[in-house]
């Protein structure tokens, strides 16, 4: 489900043009109280026990999220955050 937060008028000022020009939206997994389709509005109760109202996007979705891509410099902080610690 898709619900959103705050409109572009109601966004913080010192954001970035390009970010205040969009509505802040959150997406939130849960079960449908009622019967309800793809694209139309509808409440859900989560996992939690909370109720929230917005539009459903998806059934059943998946998570698919990642770290981005691969940073060449980030390889070796871990053995140089140990050796600056002294813990190796």
């Amino acid at each position: 489900m898709e619900e959103i937060v705050l409109n572009p008028n109601e966004r913080a000022s010192h954001l970035p043009d390009d970010t205040k020009a969009v509505p802040l939206k959150v997406w939130v997994r849960g079960f449908c109280m009622d019967d309800c389709d793809i694209g139309t509005q509808a409440e859900i109760k989560t996992v939690s026990g909370r109720l929230a109202k917005g539009t459903v996007t998806l059934e059943k979705p998946k998570y698919n999220h990642d770290f981005g891509e691969y940073i060449e410099e980030l390889q070796n902080i871990g053995k140089q955050a140990r050796e600056i610690l002294g813990v190796i």
